[in-house]
């Protein structure tokens, strides 16, 4: 009875979702940057080219049957440098959101559950990274350290932790006044097992749509610090740095600025339309 309950729920849940095109899409989109990602070596046209390949003689050549996106300054193949830009920018999602989501829901379960003096140390060392712009932390860094995917992912990391923390922080400070919290409290239950069983369940929902909205600003934020020269650093094929080399030969190589460029806001736009489609299907606010 219970599995056909959970089954129930599940085709609700997956139903709701098939019936927002908006997410489908996005699902679609983020499946296809996946893909494209892992398989890049496989759709990339000349995989040579993502390294310190130069080609003189192919410099700035327009999109043709042979370089889909044309090519760039170096005569690299454009799409190929593109597709495994694609590559970076996930290496830098799964990098920056894989520490920082864990680390901020915990910091924030733990203020809204203990209360007290936990809570005010939690919540008040949380606002004060918060009233640090990203943006010039990011560039700080930058500057101090040597310009790479793993200082980008650090720069990044040390503040996005933080609005995990605040949001799952409301959410566990609702629910720790619940009866059944108070119940499971009185049945001896321990503070790890409430932690664990009773409230983090009640906060994947919001932390699942703020994971999957906070991948595309990840990577938009990853590619501007490449576009100034803080990210990845070259020969690496990154998104905002092949923006930031093409913009030199506008409007003339339009070509070289283009495809990164579209590369970028698909990424983000397949993201962005995921995340709304699960607070959606979630009716939760993130």
């Amino acid at each position: 009875m219970q599995d056909a309950t959970r089954l129930s729920a599940g085709y609700m849940t997956w139903y709701r979702f098939s019936r927002n095109p908006a997410a489908v899409i996005g699902a679609l989109i983020v499946l296809s940057v996946i893909v494209m990602a892992i398989f890049a070596p496989l759709i990339a046209r000349f995989p040579e080219h993502v390294g310190a390949v130069v080609d003189f003689r192919n410099r700035h050549m327009p999109p043709d049957v042979d370089n889909w996106f044309g090519t760039d300054k170096a005569g690299r193949d454009i799409f190929s440098r593109t597709v495994f830009g694609f590559r970076v920018s996930l290496l830098l999602v799964i990098g920056v959101l894989g520490v920082a989501v864990p680390i901020g829901s915990a910091l924030g379960m733990i203020a809204g559950y203990a209360g007290g003096l936990t809570e005010r140390l939690l919540t008040g060392f949380t606002d004060i990274m918060l009233a640090i712009p990203p943006l010039v932390m990011a560039l700080a860094i930058g500057n101090v350290l040597e310009p790479n995917l793993v200082n980008a992912m650090l720069a990044i990391t040390l503040l996005w932790w933080t609005w995990h923390a605040r949001l799952v922080y409301r959410v566990t400070k609702s629910i720790a006044a619940e009866d059944y919290i108070e119940a499971a409290r009185l049945a001896g239950a321990s503070h790890l097992h409430i932690l664990a069983k009773e409230i983090l369940p009640n906060c994947i929902s919001v932390i699942s749509v703020k994971t999957t909205l906070d991948a595309a600003f990840v990577i938009l934020f990853g590619a501007t610090l490449s576009f100034l020269g803080l990210g990845v650093k070259p020969p690496t094929p990154d998104l905002g740095s092949m923006v930031a080399d093409g913009r030199q030969f506008l409007p003339e190589k339009w070509w070289e600025v283009l495809a990164p460029g579209f590369a970028i806001f698909y990424a983000t736009l397949g993201f962005n339309l995921l995340g709304d489609g699960l607070r959606d299907m979630f009716d939760v606010e993130a």
